[in-house]
């Protein structure tokens, strides 16, 4: 049996919520009204930085115990890069992303290799990729 490597970042300085109501776009939906929403971005913002800040400490508090040998920054950059790659290609870690913004989705439903489909006229200044 696989262990639950599912995890929730919780943060003690969190500010409120605001109090108005935004509506929340259907995952499913086109993802123009997604990429616009100005609450979805500003919530998946947040997620990134917790999740980030949450792989900044875990590095350094295993370097702290004495369990992780760092031979340079540039290591500590290398090991924390490969980190957030190896959660943000998991089923978790989208998951993660997923719930901080409103949306249940199971993890068996998640695509973790979606499809680039550039309009006509090809990719543009990304080239064929996002990057």
């Amino acid at each position: 049996m696989q262990p639950n490597r599912d995890f929730h970042i919780v943060t003690t300085n969190q500010q409120p919520l605001r109090q108005e109501s935004l509506s929340k776009p259907d995952p499913t939906s086109t993802p123009f009204k997604v990429v616009i929403d100005p609450k979805l971005r500003l919530d998946l913002r947040r997620a990134l930085i917790d999740l980030i800040d949450y792989h900044d400490e875990a590095l350094a508090e295993n370097f702290a115990q004495g369990k992780l040998v760092l031979d340079s920054y540039k290591e500590y950059i290398e090991l924390f890069a490969r980190s957030l790659k190896e959660t943000m290609e998991s089923r978790e870690g989208v998951s993660y992303l997923l719930r901080s913004v409103g949306f249940d989705v199971k993890p068996e439903e998640i695509n973790l290799h979606p499809e680039l489909r550039w309009k006509k006229g090809g990719p543009g200044v990304f080239g064929s990729s996002l990057l």
